[in-house]
């Protein structure tokens, strides 16, 4: 795939944003291996992939954009993330301040913001922080400025920062209250600083980012603590994206494994048989990460079904009903990625842990991503919510 032009197509429909996926998956998974071993970071990759229109997609179709269902949006992050995870989580934090603008953007920010992602434009965000108390906590300071507003703080884990146009970025003004700053990357006073170490996710570029007396224009300040104090489909559109990754970690690892197994993998002394792949017991542990594997995918369509009902009709009830299916899509997936990436070396044998083969990544990125947020208190919440009618909180770690 190339760019022709720097014209970035409107996806129209939901069987239009899956049929450019997997082009584009094909595309991406062919030097995966080599990204992550090189920690290449995949700025012309990330060029073609919001020239393909698909960074639009969740744009509802008033203004201008596919409005796919959260179903196919999560169905297009697993596809990138089996490809290349890293690639898959870049654009997480964009759709996710693109549902904020949505149920909190005024009419005249929705026509501009949106239109800027229509034209190729790509978010990054700058929401979390070290060293505060809670890992929901911010101290990074909005002041009131002639024109706007001024913004001094440092973040952390700001996944697709060092790609963006504009950096979505949660301040508290003076009265503790929290607000989404859209950051334009030229600010002066702003500097994103590629200081990511993680062991997993590589080339994300989730390191971080330092406001100095950065100025921002008031029309591109969004509430942002409003959209948990009420019921809203924030949260649960967060988490699904964070499920569609992990699925497409597991998806991942779980294919390499079955292809090693066929081509490369000597069958156990044990196993009285001169294939591999007919080794009984192998048999047996493919079927069951299979099962798996197909019940993690099949939890995340079910939660993008339940998220579309939410965002359609927002109550205290869709709203909870979508978070409890996305956890169970969360608590699942985080556990098929880490055994289909752990399970695979068993399956596959010595030779597999060779450098060359990169398979350790899927593991690497796996452990990484899935920690988040912790998969016990999915469980929790859900089974509060069967037992004793509990609904979920209303914020984006459930």
């Amino acid at each position: 795939m190339s760019l022709i032009s720097k014209q970035v197509p409107v996806i129209q429909s939901d069987a239009e944003a899956l049929s450019v996926a997997r082009e584009l998956a094909a595309h991406f998974k062919r030097e995966s291996t080599v990204r992550d071993r090189e920690r290449r970071l995949p700025f012309d990759e990330l060029e073609l992939f919001s020239h393909t229109g698909l960074w639009g997609i969740t744009v509802p179709k008033a203004y201008g954009g596919a409005g796919v269902s959260n179903v196919t949006l999560a169905k297009v992050v697993s596809l990138i993330s089996a490809a290349d995870s890293s690639l898959g989580q870049i654009p997480q934090n964009h759709f996710y301040a693109l549902e904020v603008l949505r149920v909190n953007g005024s009419e005249t920010q929705k026509q501009r913001l949106y239109t800027e992602v229509l034209n190729g434009q790509r978010f990054g965000n700058a929401l979390a922080e070290l060293g505060t108390k809670t890992a929901h906590d911010r101290t990074t300071h909005l002041a009131k400025a002639e024109h706007g507003y001024r913004i001094n703080g440092r973040k952390f884990y700001a996944t697709g920062a060092l790609y963006a146009q504009r950096i979505p970025t949660s301040v508290v003004d003076d009265h503790g209250v929290q607000h989404l700053a859209f950051v334009r990357s030229d600010s002066d006073g702003l500097n994103v600083i590629d200081d990511w170490s993680g062991f997993g996710q590589r080339t994300t570029g989730s390191g971080s980012v330092v406001f100095d007396n950065v100025f921002v224009a008031s029309d591109d300040v969004i509430p942002f603590q409003s959209a948990f104090e009420r019921p809203t489909p924030v949260g649960p559109l967060a988490q699904i994206l964070h499920a569609a990754i992990d699925t497409g970690i597991a998806r991942a690892a779980f294919e390499d494994a079955l292809n090693f197994v066929r081509h490369k993998t000597r069958p156990w002394i044990d196993a009285t048989t001169d294939i591999a792949s007919e080794d009984p017991l192998t048999l047996k542990s493919f079927g069951q990460l299979s099962v798996r594997l197909h019940a993690a995918e099949a939890l995340l369509e079910r939660s993008g079904e339940f998220l579309d009902i939410a965002q359609t009709n927002t109550t205290a009830s869709t709203v909870a009903a979508a978070s409890i299916a996305v956890a169970e899509a969360r608590a699942i997936s985080t556990e098929v990625a880490l055994s289909a990436a752990s399970t695979l070396f068993e399956l596959a044998g010595s030779q597999a842990t060779l450098a060359e083969y990169g398979l350790d990544r899927h593991w690497r990125n796996a452990r990484v991503h899935t920690l988040h947020d912790p998969v016990r208190w999915k469980y929790h919440a859900v089974g509060n919510y069967y037992l004793n009618s509990e609904n979920p909180p209303l914020r984006g770690t459930i």
